[in-house]
């Protein structure tokens, strides 16, 4: 059986609602994936947190995790699952793209040397270097017993050549079959079944994107992740990108899209297109400087009020009526700004919760959009909201 089944698709979208089986549950897409990049949450969150929250899923930083000297005692600790004391399934990167972010693509840049076999780079921490190889990163990612495993590749920013987008993007093809071959060495010693996720790259050419999208689907991957710069950065780019690429996708893989979460409008944006799962940091990001998320906002303030601003300090209503998280329950608008101006962690701690269990709540609607046959509806209730 297929780990991937659709469920019910939209008829007027490639929106879809489908399962994920993982040894660690079964995920219900399209699916918001909160990030804890070291093994824990921005904002004070622990895994308990994230539960109560309701995240199905969650992302760890492969990359972080390495240079921390994390992995040799998570892997004794019997994997990421039990160290963070987390049941559900956990998906984490390879690490390219943080090593590939140090040199932004140029390969004269010191902290990053790119080569056919691997990547070479310093340490932030440190100074010290260290080598990624794809066999490096599916051996790290094994280690830390993730239940999707995403291969190593070299992304490309927006301002790349065609020649250099090139050559990255066949180097992440060349890549791609090296850690379908390491992943294949594992899989005679382990009992768990780990899932692995390949990355079309291309940057910002059609043409070369919509070639990488052909490769990456024709080889063994058990889903297909779409990367680059652009993607959940610009919207308008990664709608355009997710146009022309969903159709090269074979149905039966879950699609991917690195990075999209900022508003509730990106959801809209890339489920309507053929996504089934995506992360971002944002939403725990923008609640350290007070960007809550709230339904009355409208569309147009990204669902978002600054409770910086003075007309706050006398609020005394619910950061949002529509949120069932302990914040909105518990607090106001003048308690929460408050607690930003007297410097508080707490403040941090409560605005996160708020906004990453808005997100994951707004997923849960277009999960039972889906399932109703509602999902052009509930788009336009959140679209179309001034």
């Amino acid at each position: 059986m297929s780990n991937f089944q659709i469920i019910q698709e939209d008829l007027s979208a490639r929106a879809r609602l489908a399962y994920l089986r993982t040894d660690h549950g079964v995920i219900e897409t399209p699916v918001f994936m909160p990030v804890a990049t070291q093994a824990v949450f921005k904002g004070g969150l622990d895994s308990d947190d994230a539960r109560s929250i309701g995240a199905p899923i969650i992302l760890a930083n492969t990359y972080h995790l390495y240079l921390r000297g994390a992995v040799p005692i998570i892997k004794r600790a019997g994997g990421l699952h039990k160290f963070m004391n987390w049941a559900r399934p956990i998906l984490t990167d390879s690490g390219g793209f943080q090593v590939w972010s140090l040199g932004k693509g140029a390969r004269k840049n010191s902290l990053c040397k790119i080569d056919d076999d691997g990547a070479t780079f310093v340490s932030h921490l440190d100074g010290n270097a260290h080598r990624f190889t794809p066999e490096i990163a599916v051996q790290i990612q094994h280690d830390l017993g993730a239940d999707i495993i995403m291969a190593f590749d070299e992304a490309s920013d927006e301002a790349s050549s065609y020649s250099y987008t090139k050559e990255a993007m066949d180097r992440t093809h060349k890549w791609a079959e090296r850690c379908i071959a390491a992943m294949s060495n594992y899989k005679s010693q382990i009992t768990n079944r780990q899932l692995l996720f390949g990355i079309i790259q291309g940057g910002r050419f059609k043409t070369l994107r919509k070639k990488s999208a052909r490769i990456i689907s024709s080889m063994n991957f058990d889903g297909v992740a779409i990367g680059g710069e652009s993607i959940g950065y610009n919207m308008k780019r990664t709608a355009e990108i997710l146009e022309y690429l969903a159709p090269q996708i074979p149905k039966e893989k879950p699609i991917y899209a690195m990075g999209v979460g900022f508003s509730p409008a990106d959801f809209f944006t890339v489920i309507e297109r053929g996504v089934d799962m995506f992360d971002c940091v944002a939403p725990a990001r923008i609640a350290r400087h007070g960007l809550l998320y709230s339904k009355g906002a409208g569309s147009k303030r990204g669902h978002r009020i600054n409770l910086m601003n003075a007309r706050y300090k006398d609020d005394f209503s619910r950061v949002c009526d529509w949120c069932d998280c302990r914040v909105c329950v518990t607090y106001t608008r003048a308690y929460l700004r408050h607690l930003f101006k007297a410097d508080e962690m707490t403040a941090f701690r409560l605005a996160t919760i708020h906004n990453l269990r808005f997100m994951l709540k707004v997923m849960e609607e277009i999960r039972a959009s889906l399932k109703d046959r509602e999902f052009a509806r509930l788009k336009r209730e959140w679209i179309l909201r001034a």
